[in-house]
């Protein structure tokens, strides 16, 4: 099961989960002062009760740190000693903040005493709600159970999904062969059609039907498809299907008609005010805000490579409609890194120096382009900006590659919450995937939770190269 926030597809055991945690910190303030007040049999002096706008505020702060840390998404792979120190971790920034705030608005705050209690409780009902979830979860609980029609080229693609969090929330029932399809799948998984398919995907409690044939003009099952969908049985296509489970639109199972005719890929008026009233205001702040920081940066730039040594780094990268604008950084590699023509960074790359390799890991270098924004030629959210040079190369290998020039380039993005550093041709299409869900599905309130959750990829370093 799946629901749809801020039109990304969120899975229902994380919904529940996150419903689950609201309300535990909720009732931690409260837990708190009821332990101390002598239901154990001692009384401790925790403070004033907290009020109901303090308790709230602290488990929308936690909340929010939790989404930041990434424990809400669908792709986190920790152990469970990871789960541990991201709950810890974002527990303790809701209760630095909630402390800091109690002295100017002491009606959003609590006292320390009974701060610190809450803190400990509520990384003891995070954990344990997390553990008893991964268990349902594990058991096959929340799975959607999926038959898929088809059992040729198309249909074998579910077969080679690797990631175990793209298989997470369903299970293959089984495979139906479709009249024309060259088999694909394996036989053990494949069985016979059935005379009555709604009678049998009731006997078998099938909650979708994928659609995979290779090739619908042969043979559409349009009555029996229709029977299981005014029954209450979604019926779905092969490309939709993969665009929720994996967030991303995969190109091998892709037809033209599936975009042109599907939903999404839509840029209202509307959007677009809303989108570059929030770049501006927010790169406003930011800039004020990072000043001191960028300020430190040329200083330390300045001490490596010398005084007159250029600070920032100026590329022409392809923006919006294939319009091309000079991004800006500070400079993190050689002065003359580059004399022999435009490469990919490699791992470990020579050309970077060492305050290079300290502002790339913490993503300081990326602080210009907030200038970028400011200016309108780019977004805080979008697809990367990628260079001429590869644009041409990329767009003549890969299908739909200009697509992901529809919207504003972004110094944060889908494709890189989801997808490491790309530095290849083979990145470039899967992180070409992860782009047009973006187009596909964007809005303000989706930005909002990429930049709330690229907090992660800054945090454990993730994708930096």
């Amino acid at each position: 099961m799946a629901s749809r926030i801020f039109n990304l597809h969120v899975r229902f055991p994380l919904l529940l989960l996150a419903l689950t945690e609201g309300a535990s910190l909720v009732l931690a303030p409260r837990l708190a002062r009821w332990l101390g007040s002598g239901s154990l049999g001692f009384v401790v002096n925790l403070g004033p009760e907290p009020t109901l706008s303090a308790t709230v505020f602290f488990a929308s702060l936690a909340l929010l740190a939790l989404v930041a840390v990434g424990l809400y998404s669908p792709r986190q792979r920790c152990n469970a000693a990871g789960v541990a120190t991201r709950v810890t971790l974002a527990i303790v920034w809701a209760v630095a903040i909630s402390a800091v705030l109690y002295y100017f608005v002491p009606a959003v705050g609590m006292g320390r005493r009974i701060l610190l209690t809450t803190a400990i409780i509520s990384i003891a009902l995070c954990l344990i709600a997390r553990a008893v979830f991964d268990r349902l979860f594990r058991g096959g609980l929340f799975k959607r159970r999926v038959l898929i029609f088809g059992a040729g080229r198309y249909a074998a693609t579910l077969m080679k999904l690797r990631r175990r969090t793209d298989t997470h929330g369903f299970m293959l029932v089984a495979f139906i062969a479709a009249e024309g399809d060259v088999v694909a799948v394996p036989a053990e998984r494949l069985m016979c059609r059935p005379p009555d398919l709604l009678h049998w995907a009731r006997q078998n409690h099938i909650d979708e039907i994928v659609l995979a044939m290779d090739d619908r003009r042969v043979e559409f099952p349009m009555t029996e498809l229709l029977e299981c969908r005014l029954a209450g049985i979604d019926v779905l296509e092969l490309a939709s299907f993969l665009e929720r489970e994996t967030g991303k639109v995969r190109f091998d199972v892709l037809h033209p008609s599936w975009i042109i005719f599907g939903t999404g890929f839509r840029d209202s008026p509307l959007q677009q005010w809303l989108g570059r009233a929030f770049d501006v205001l927010a790169s406003t702040a930011l800039l004020i805000l990072a000043l001191p920081l960028m300020l430190l940066t040329v200083l330390a730039i300045r001490i490596e490579d010398g005084w007159s040594a250029p600070v920032l780094y100026r590329q022409r990268r392809v923006g919006r409609h294939g319009e091309p604008f000079e991004v800006l950084k500070f400079r993190s590699m050689q002065v003359n890194a580059e004399t022999a023509g435009a490469v990919w960074a490699a791992p470990k790359d020579p050309r970077i120096t060492k305050v290079g390799t300290f502002i790339r890991l913490s993503r300081i270098d990326e602080l210009p382009q907030l200038l970028n924004v400011f200016r309108n030629e780019m977004s805080f959210v979008g697809p990367r900006p990628e260079r001429p040079e590869f644009v041409e190369t990329l767009s003549e290998m890969l299908p739909y590659y200009r697509s992901r020039h529809t919207v504003k380039p972004g110094i944060t993005g889908w494709a890189q919450l989801c997808y490491p550093y790309g530095a290849s041709d083979k990145d470039a299409l899967e992180k070409l995937q992860y782009d047009l869900y973006y187009v596909k599905n964007r809005n303000l309130l989706f930005d909002l939770a990429i930049l709330v959750q690229t907090v992660e990829v800054v945090l454990w370093q993730k994708g930096a190269r």
